[in-house]
């Protein structure tokens, strides 16, 4: 977390650093040397240029031994200078809840959180067994893959999908590669 007494500029180099991406230029592709201390958990990163049709993210990770729950989510971070978590608006928050073998999803849009959808046709994440999550951005919704497979549609809440360029993951899981 950055102190708030640090000047713009200086929040801005380790995202400038991020934004260094030599094959993908939409997501993160750091320095072999520097991957471990910047795909720690909990993660915050930048997604140049904001979500659009046709752009995808894919967060590749191990699911912990014991693993709770984790959580990835697309944020905008137009309006995250002051008290950043009650009022960031989140176009898709993904939520892995192994207890009861769920795999949430919902928004929130100007401080208020949508109903949570919950219908999946499996539960696809195993403890301590990695696994590869595409969210793929259409024009009206997001479409999720877990290893390959279509699980579900997330349609749109965020009206301007190129204000989504934060991603965040959080929870049980180590994270072994962004793109």
């Amino acid at each position: 977390m950055a102190e708030p007494s640090m000047e713009k500029d200086a929040l801005n180099t380790e995202d400038d650093h991020l934004n260094n991406s030599f094959g993908d230029p939409g997501l993160i592709s750091p320095d072999k040397e520097d991957i471990s201390r910047i795909l720690t958990v909990p993660f915050k990163g930048r997604i140049r240029g904001g979500m659009r049709p046709g752009k995808k993210i894919i967060v590749m990770g191990i699911v912990d031994p014991e693993p709770d729950s984790f959580d990835v989510s697309l944020t905008c971070s137009c309006n995250t200078e002051k008290g950043e978590e009650e009022i960031t608006d989140v176009a898709l928050k993904l939520s892995a809840r192994f207890a009861e073998r769920q795999f949430l999803r919902n928004a929130r849009v100007s401080g208020k959180w949508s109903e949570a959808e919950a219908a999946i046709p499996y539960f696809p994440f195993i403890q301590d067994q990695p696994f590869r999550i595409e969210i793929h951005c259409e024009h009206q919704r997001f479409r999720i893959f877990v290893d390959g497979h279509q699980l579900f549609d997330f349609y749109h809440k965020v009206k301007s999908l190129l204000t989504i360029d934060m991603i965040r993951i959080d929870g049980s899981l180590q994270i072994t590669k962004l793109g």
